[in-house]
């Protein structure tokens, strides 16, 4: 008989024994718990299947089609679960700890596995994630214009103790035109926030998170709406970089990558850096004028950071006056200044 927990004690045992999510594939790869492994009982295709015909014929016709389907695959569950749980102790989920959940855990039982269900399912996991947003309360942002060096410097504090939230890395993607290149493919937004919510469960929230200054998308996923306000809301200490330093960095970072990559992102602002600037950073990318690109591109990229911080609140904005590309030395500027004034 399988043992009913809370998310909590869930996870809890999920840091040492298998997560089996069991619901489709499509389910799946749309948002699940960080770390679980996918042993479908059925394809989407099959859950669809089911599906219709609960809704045109009723519960029992449909939990008779379900059999059928799931019958010859019995074996072949057992056998994923012991490839996966040696220790024959798994935990299950489907998406409300319903029949799908409570049927493979019947099996697994069978066959001789001590068994932890979900109590609520993943809805009851997503839940608790979101709610990890609102005790996340000490937050610092590390502002600053396009090229100056953020993420490596928070990478730099990480190393020195710091808790760093990198929303970047967590949703690959750089927040600007430019920032899928050279990244892998990004996760949806809600195994984006499912990300988030890992890392945050591992954080000290009586203690700092720092996190990189942001508009509300990193590429195609969407901040939560309740962090993303408390980095509106919270302190913002800005690095002030020459501009200078700012385009020789996006050079080196950038200037790795294929033209044609390079073209179609600055196509992608063309509107907003316009038509001649537009043409005019075209001709200096065809010319292996690379300074000339990331010069003009920080026009646009420099205004729209003003812009976006001009409804923050003055009292919270802090500035720290930065002469050098070198991550390691202003991270220990950055940590030196939070400590003295916050």
């Amino acid at each position: 008989m399988a043992e009913v927990i809370g998310i909590v004690d869930f996870l809890a045992k999920g840091k040492t024994f298998p997560v089996v999510d069991v619901r489709s594939p499509a389910e799946f790869e749309n948002g699940h718990i960080p770390g679980a492994i996918n042993i479908p009982i059925f394809s989407n295709e099959e859950r669809a299947a089911v599906g219709i015909n609960y809704k045109k014929n009723g519960k029992e016709t449909a939990v008779i089609k379900g059999l059928e389907i799931v019958g010859p695959k019995l074996a072949a569950f057992v056998k994923q679960a012991k490839k996966i749980a040696p220790e024959k102790t798994i935990l299950i989920h489907c998406w409300r700890g319903g029949m799908r959940s409570a049927s493979m855990a019947w099996l697994f039982g069978t066959a001789g596995f001590k068994v932890f269900t979900l109590e609520g399912g993943y809805k009851n996991y997503r839940r608790h994630t979101r709610s990890l947003f609102d005790k996340a309360e000490k937050l610092i942002v590390l502002g600053g214009y396009t090229g100056s060096g953020k993420t490596n410097v928070l990478k730099e504090m990480e190393k020195m103790g710091a808790q760093f939230l990198d929303l970047e890395g967590i949703g690959n993607h750089k927040g600007s035109a430019f920032g899928a290149i050279g990244q892998d493919p990004q996760p949806s937004s809600e195994q984006f926030e499912n990300n988030l919510g890992k890392k945050i469960a591992e954080f000290n929230l009586k203690e700092t998170i720092w996190l990189e200054d942001e508009s509300r998308q990193v590429g195609r996923c969407s901040i939560p709406d309740n962090l993303y306000a408390r980095m509106r809301e919270t302190k913002l200490l800005k690095i002030i970089v020459p501009k200078k330093i700012r385009e020789k960095r996006l050079v080196e970072e950038y200037g790795c990558f294929p033209k044609e990559l390079l073209e179609r992102s600055i196509l992608n602002i063309e509107r907003r850096l316009g038509g001649l600037r537009t043409k005019q950073s075209l001709e200096a990318l065809e010319n292996n004028d690379l300074l000339k690109v990331a010069e003009i591109t920080l026009e646009y990229y420099d205004k729209a950071y003003l812009h976006g911080n001009a409804k923050r609140d003055k009292e919270k904005v802090y500035e720290l006056e930065i002469d050098s590309d070198d991550p390691k030395k202003t991270a220990k500027l950055v940590l030196e200044y939070s400590n003295s004034r916050f």
